[in-house]
């Protein structure tokens, strides 16, 4: 009994190392620079970072599709290395001797990639699924609603447009204003008085004004 136990966990050993290895069928390499990502507050990566890479994976599967009965034992490591990098397959968990289709493990990833990093304090830069396209951050929606916005902007329209009407207004009465007072100002100086009849004008009291009738008297008369 014993025997046949530790033959069939041998078979399943050996099964497994042809599952998962570089560059096999449906793994993928991941790169891990943790040291990078946190400097002094950087962990070590060991058997329990391991085992939570696992069970994110196991995670990811299963919240990918509902349907899924993946366990932590399906997810498989492989060739792990000090600087820390690894290969890792998924087994189907009905034969435990395929492995998920490449696809499926790509689409679980990038769908709780954020989740994933979360878990071990990293970001796509430095937790890297060499063969998994990094996801995109998502759209960062506006604290207020669109429509609001826009009904702001056009209320500061309408408002500064009803400023540039007052105010140009104003300049045009004031404007007004002026040029009608320059105009009466104008008339005074040219306004001529009416005496007797005969239009004169206006004298000017500090230089004093010389009658043109009395001058012309005077002439006539032959200086002694």
């Amino acid at each position: 009994m014993l025997r046949a136990l530790l033959l069939t966990l041998s078979v399943v050993a050996i099964a497994h190392a042809e599952l998962c290895k570089p560059d096999a069928q449906n793994a993928f390499k991941v790169r891990i620079s943790i040291k990078t990502a946190l400097g002094d507050n950087a962990y070590a990566w060991d058997a329990n970072e391991e085992y939570l890479f696992k069970a994110m994976v196991a995670f990811a599967m299963r919240r990918y599709s509902s349907k899924s009965t993946t366990q932590i034992s399906n997810v498989l490591l492989c060739n792990v290395t000090d600087r820390v990098s690894f290969w890792f397959v998924v087994t189907d968990s009905s034969k435990n001797v395929t492995t998920v289709p490449g696809s499926e493990v790509e689409a679980a990833i990038r769908m709780n990639r954020n989740r994933i990093n979360s878990a071990f304090l990293l970001n796509d830069k430095t937790l890297q699924f060499l063969k998994i396209t990094s996801t995109l951050s998502p759209p960062v929606e506006p604290s207020a609603p669109v429509w609001l916005i826009v009904f702001g902007v056009v209320l500061c329209l309408v408002v500064a447009g009803i400023v540039f009407l007052i105010v140009s207004g104003i300049q045009k009465h004031k404007k007004k204003n002026k040029e009608s007072t320059e105009r009466e100002n104008l008339e005074e100086k040219v306004e001529v008085t009416l005496e007797n009849g005969i239009p004169c004008e206006v004298l000017d009291l500090k230089a004093g004004h010389i009658n043109g009738v009395f001058a012309a008297d005077d002439e006539r008369f032959t200086p002694l």
